[in-house]
């Protein structure tokens, strides 16, 4: 039972969720339940860690793939990690994946599971009992019964039992994202599931479906596969970005679950939520007698039925029904739950005006410490870096940028091109215009440091991110 293969799918910028989910640190890389609580995509991981399964299998982005090897150290789990050069949808994916896998073991099943949903039941239990039908090549899929009309889910049509699949069902059709009243009139038939994006299937079965119905992408992620690059600091393989660029952007659901013949629903008896937005996050919360779910530093009066989330300073809030606070590091954001998921708009007007609260935290957490943006505008950025204990930070050199740095506690060695020099508090040094240096903690302290970068506005970013924050991207696709 151990070839259970979990496929965990962290793509996604959850824009619902601002101002806690940005674009470079997405929703699933966020505390459920505040700071200190497993991420969403580390819940993921805990809930499918037992003898049923094998390690699992991780598809990222470059850009995140730094966090996800961060994350799962943080709760010891081991795992193979696929990067993707360029964002392709779920099909290329899951092909990626189960091209990967079927090199050693052909006959080994995926579950496909996304990062960035919440579950609570005994899905494990109904996967275990769809394991001999996805052996036997069938492609399962795993559907919720609805509880309310959702126009932004797919739906799967029930087309009745298998007799020789337990718990397994027929699909008749998929229908995807229907209206209100559709929705509506198709859970009213007793035959409806939500799709959950779960899913799974023989290794061997995916891949031979996209012969048969998409052959060129099948030969476009076969070649980023065969010429992908091993990670160096993690367990796992960079796609080649030539070849995977040229794959279909489609999800898995389009490319081949709505072509293939040997299609099946297992209906999920099971808490799901894909955690849409705030008011998601509400309903699936620990609420107290008035109906408040909170998280941090808050203190309530004459306050019902609202989500509240403090950050570092106390949020108060007093006679108001029906509202979602959320206080982070660098934005707060104040609305009714009934206009919760238009903070999606918000995010839109903020990518216009190039504000870096879209696509950043002011304080992020990273390999080697912590970056806090202390003041950005157009052609500078000012940020304090605080470096941990025998770790390195890798200044990418960038044209027509130059920067100072400052340090304000502990010692650090600077090394640049043949050179090298110590840096202690009161001391600082200016790295040239497109000249690449690392800093590196040898104490056993934390470092901090002042960076100062200047340039024309278009290197340092739109947002003016710092040169740090911009070389764990670089370094990420790198090596991914």
């Amino acid at each position: 039972m151990s070839d259970i293969h979990p496929l965990i799918l962290c793509g996604g910028s959850g824009t619902r969720l601002w101002p806690l989910s940005r674009a470079h640190q997405p929703k699933q890389f966020q505390p459920i339940n505040g700071e200190g609580s497993l991420t969403f995509f580390q819940s993921t991981v805990q809930r499918h860690r037992s003898d049923l399964f094998s390690d699992p299998i991780v598809c990222v982005g470059s850009r995140h793939v730094q966090t996800v090897g961060r994350q799962l150290r943080e709760i010891q789990s081991k795992a193979h990690i696929i990067t993707e050069p360029v964002a392709r949808n779920t099909g290329p994916a899951v092909l990626a994946a189960s091209l990967y896998l079927a090199g050693a073991k052909p006959d080994a099943v995926l579950v496909v599971l996304p990062s960035d949903h919440v579950i609570k039941g005994e899905l494990n239990r109904l996967i275990a009992q769809m394991h001999d039908a996805a052996l036997d090549g069938l492609v399962v899929t795993f559907g919720i019964q609805p509880s309310y009309a959702e126009k932004g889910y797919g739906y799967i049509m029930d087309g009745g039992r298998f007799d020789h699949y337990p718990g397994l069902h027929r699909v008749e059709s998929f229908i995807e994202k229907p209206s209100t009243t559709i929705a509506q009139s198709l859970i009213d038939t007793g035959f409806a599931y939500w799709a959950s994006g779960i899913s799974m299937f023989r290794a061997s079965k995916l891949i031979s479906e996209y012969q048969r119905h998409d052959p060129a992408t099948f030969a476009h992620v076969q070649a980023a596969l065969q010429s992908a690059s091993p990670l160096e600091a993690e367990a796992g393989l960079l796609l080649d970005e030539r070849h995977f660029m040229k794959a279909e952007n489609q999800p898995t659901e389009k490319a081949v679950f709505e072509r293939c013949k040997d299609i099946a629903l297992a209906p999920a008896a099971i808490e799901w939520d894909d955690v849409g937005g705030w008011t998601s996050l509400h309903a699936i919360g620990m609420k107290n007698e008035s109906g408040n779910v909170t998280s941090g530093d808050v203190v309530l009066f004459d306050t019902r039925g609202s989500l509240v989330r403090g950050g570092e300073r106390l949020v108060a809030v007093v006679g108001m029904n029906d509202v979602v606070v959320v206080d982070t590091d660098d934005a707060l954001l104040v609305t009714n739950k009934a206009s919760s998921q238009d903070v999606k708009r918000i995010v839109e007007h903020l990518v216009t005006l190039k504000r870096r609260e879209a696509e950043n935290h002011r304080s992020q957490v990273t390999e080697w410490g912590r970056i806090k943006s202390m003041q950005a505008g157009p052609g500078f950025a000012m940020d304090l870096l605080s470096i941990d204990s025998g770790k390195t930070v890798t200044l990418v050199g960038e044209e027509g940028v130059s920067r100072t740095l400052a340090v304000i506690h502990g010692r650090l060695q600077l090394v640049g091109d043949h050179t090298q020099s110590e840096l202690t508090p009161g001391l600082s040094a200016m790295v040239a215009i497109g000249k690449e240096a690392r800093l590196v903690n040898t104490a056993d302290t934390p470092a901090e440091v002042i960076e100062i970068s200047c340039g024309n506005a278009s290197a340092l970013g739109l947002s003016g991110q710092s040169l740090a924050a911009i070389a764990a991207d670089v370094r990420a696709a790198d090596y991914a």
